[in-house]
């Protein structure tokens, strides 16, 4: 685990392409329960240790990602939340590159459950949700293009289906139609950087996530 934060209310991680971050029907062991072992053991506690999953990144997502360490914390921080008071700030590596070198995606996207993949469409849909993120270049190679993204919605797979349907699939997102898979089975999207007030002191605090230590990530984060 690569933990950037921690106090007594909060631990802000750096999560790793392939981890947990909550329990799944895989059955594999999630970043809450290692977190929970962790200050069982590092603060010697005995019984239940709380751990509170404030947000999640998809599996072969990295980057930054909150966890609680109280009830208080945990109410406070999913209030944020819900409020929009949590930025965050992605990294992508994608396919080709945008024909504008920012731009805004407003789309309308409906969720397959079977399927466990979003659509998205540019017209409205019964049961869609409207969808809106904004990108910024920030450099460009010959094959591959990295993006800054910030998102004004939460939809699911949101990033990977705005940007597939853009024609600039993220690197390694097979399901979203990129055209091979990543070394380590994630993808090349990085929650890159997280700031919010403090759920109990109060104070403004922002985290970086370093990207994964990689080739092209290295090539273009120089």
């Amino acid at each position: 685990m690569n933990i950037l934060f921690e106090d007594n209310h909060i631990i802000v991680l750096n999560k790793a392409a392939g981890d947990l971050v909550q329990g799944d029907k895989t059955g594999d062991e999630p970043l809450s329960e290692q977190l929970k072992r962790y200050l069982a053991e590092k603060y010697n506690k005995p019984g239940n240790v709380f751990v509170g999953v404030v947000h999640r990144l998809d599996r072969p997502v990295s980057g930054c990602v909150i966890f609680a360490r109280t009830t208080k914390a945990l109410t406070r921080l999913n209030t944020m939340l819900q409020n929009r008071e949590i930025e965050k700030t992605y990294w992508a590596i994608v396919c080709g590159r945008p024909q504008e070198t920012e731009g805004t995606l407003v789309h309308y996207m409906l969720k397959n459950e079977k399927q466990n993949k979003s659509y998205a469409y540019e017209t409205e849909k019964k049961h869609s949700k409207k969808a809106v993120l904004h990108y910024t270049v920030l450099n460009a190679g010959e094959n591959y293009t990295l993006l800054e993204i910030k998102l004004e919605t939460g939809r699911h797979h949101q990033i990977r289906c705005q940007l597939a349907k853009l024609g600039c699939p993220i690197k390694g997102d097979l399901k979203y139609g990129a055209p091979r898979s990543n070394e380590d089975g994630g993808i090349s999207l990085h929650a890159r950087s997280i700031q919010f007030k403090h759920p109990v002191i109060k104070e403004l605090i922002s985290f970086n996530a370093p990207v994964p230590d990689d080739k092209l990530w290295r090539s273009f984060v120089k």
